[in-house]
Formats: structure tokens, sequence, C-alpha cells
């Protein structure tokens, strides 16, 4: 039977995580693949895979949000197969940003200006689809540093729209 790995939280700050990986059996490891998630505003989970050759790893997640609860689960690559799942939770310290305030406007009948206020030198996100579900589930996306952008969508939908 292969074990799943051990995930051990090193250190956490308010914008990354450092954690080590390891397996606690002889049976010879080849990589990990790493899942990290978290939830923005309850409507969109988001996820960054990493996939890490060889059989010990201490790795650094960064740009990270401050104050938001984080799911890491691994799993081991073995020369038997690949191990179980394993799972880990933390939260990054500091105080989480305040939601910025959007503002969305039709240019035309398939353009639309998105501006917002917010912190300067972060990167935002920008999700839009017709309905909730979808907003969750598979929205369209963009990111940018700045305060607005213009994103293109189908003429005669309703849109929803989240920064």
């Amino acid at each position: 039977v292969i074990p799943p790995p051990v995930i051990h939280i090193e250190s956490y700050s308010e914008d990354s995580i450092s954690f080590s990986l390891k397996m606690t059996t002889n049976i010879k490891v080849s990589g990990y693949v790493v899942n990290i998630y978290w939830t923005f505003d309850t409507h969109r989970q988001e996820k960054r895979t990493l996939v890490i050759e060889g059989e010990k790893s201490i790795q650094k997640v960064a740009n990270l949000t401050a104050h938001t609860p984080y799911e890491i689960s691994a799993w081991a690559k073995t020369e038997l197969g690949d191990s179980p799942l394993s799972f880990v939770h933390v939260v990054t310290s500091g105080t989480r940003p305040v939601s910025p305030s959007l503002k969305a406007k039709a240019i035309n009948q398939t353009a639309v200006e998105c501006s917002w206020t917010g912190p300067r030198n972060v990167v935002y996100g920008i999700f839009y689809a017709t309905s909730f579900l979808e907003l969750y589930r598979s929205p369209h996306n963009s990111t940018t540093s700045a305060h607005n952008i213009t994103v293109l969508v189908q003429r005669d939908e309703q849109y929803l729209f989240l920064v």
C-alpha cells in the first residue's frame, strides 16, 4: 500500500506559504502533484497546480492574498503508481484587502468598461458570466494591475461581473 505524502507547513506570511513534502516509505518517488485552492467572495474557487520532480521537496508559493484560507492537496508519483491525497489548510497572515468597488458600463453591444477602486501595485482578477452558476463554475476572466479594463461580451446577453 502506498501511503499519502506528508505535507508540512514550514512558514507563511501575508503573501506566501512555504511547505515541505516527503513520503514515509521506501517506495521510490519520482515527484509530486500539488494543488492549492482558495475561494474569492464565495463565488469563485481558484486553483494553482504545481508539478514537482524528485523525492523530497520544499516549495514556496508566492503572490497570495493576506488573511485568506488556502487548502493544499498533494499526491506522490511513485514506481508503483500514484499515492492517495494528503490535505493541509493554512490561513495567510495579515489583513485581507478590502473588496474593490466595481462599476461596469456598456460601451456598445459587445464591449463593457469595468472600473474599480482599490490598492495600487496588486493584480486584479475580473470574472464575468451570464449566470451565478457560470460565474462560479467557469467564468470568463482576465487579470490586470490597472483599475479598469474593457471586456468583450456576446450581444443580447446580461452579464454578472466580479473583481
